[in-house]
């Protein structure tokens, strides 16, 4: 039993220390949410703006939540790294990343859909503190660990270790849920609950817009963050290389 611990340990030190580090973004999307939110109920200028948006979702339908999703999840981010990370330059791992990221986000998107049609036909659409509190705990505590946080962690693995069988193979252990799962839950948790709450407190045609639009801003910070922190540690061992040998010329 006590072999165990230092694994578990380890997984919810990695999960606070990614939420700690997601703090500041986290605490920005949630100000801007917040903010549409009171918007909603006490500006007719936002409230008109946002009817339209739930009435063009509703006119549309699943091809608005498809393609709603892919941009935030797949088109956004992957625009994003072009512009910002390859100096403009579009590359083969682009159009992959692409291959890969638009059939995984437009279904996640509509399962997210469609699990908040499903509360609010089993629990109401409405905007109660019981009914509220009901669709979060269902959310962050029911769907999150059983399905998006396992699938989203999964696949991601997969392509990352070359659509290995083995690799695939492992995602269903235990082992695999402590030590990945849980970090990725705990850091989830600190950011999306307080999300949820806001999303939750609106009308059911303006959930999955509003979930968009969180999720694109998210997806922007967490790919600046994660391209800032892996081109700040390659220029570090790049340094390390120029400058240790002891007939290196100067770094230009």
């Amino acid at each position: 039993m006590t072999a165990r611990r230092p694994h578990h340990r380890t997984s919810l030190a990695l999960g606070w220390e990614a939420a700690r580090a997601n703090l500041a973004p986290a605490l920005l999307i949630q100000a801007a949410m917040l903010a549409l939110l009171i918007g909603y109920y006490w500006s007719p200028a936002v409230a008109r703006i946002l009817s339209e948006v739930a009435e063009y979702k509703l006119r549309h339908g699943l091809a608005f939540v498809v393609l709603a999703a892919v941009a935030a999840g797949a088109l956004v981010p992957e625009i994003f790294l072009v512009l910002f990370f390859q100096r403009g330059r579009p590359k083969r791992r682009n159009l992959r990343n692409l291959l890969f990221t638009v059939p995984i986000w437009a279904i996640d998107g509509s399962l997210v859909d469609l699990l908040y049609r499903g509360e609010a036909a089993w629990l109401g659409n409405v905007v109660t503190y019981p009914v509220v509190l009901a669709k979060i705990c269902l959310d962050q505590f029911g769907y999150n660990p059983f399905f998006a946080a396992p699938f989203g962690v999964l696949t991601y693995q997969w392509k990352n270790s070359g659509f290995s069988l083995e690799s695939l193979g492992r995602g269903f252990t235990w082992e695999h849920y402590r030590d990945k799962i849980v970090p990725t839950l705990l850091a989830t948790w600190a950011v999306w609950i307080p999300l949820m709450a806001i999303i939750y407190s609106l009308p059911l045609a303006l959930q999955f817009p509003l979930f968009g639009l969180a999720l694109t801003f998210w997806v922007l910070l967490l790919t600046y963050m994660t391209n800032s922190f892996a081109a700040k540690h390659i220029r570090k061992y790049r340094a390390s290389e120029v400058v240790s040998p002891a007939m290196a010329g100067p770094i230009r």
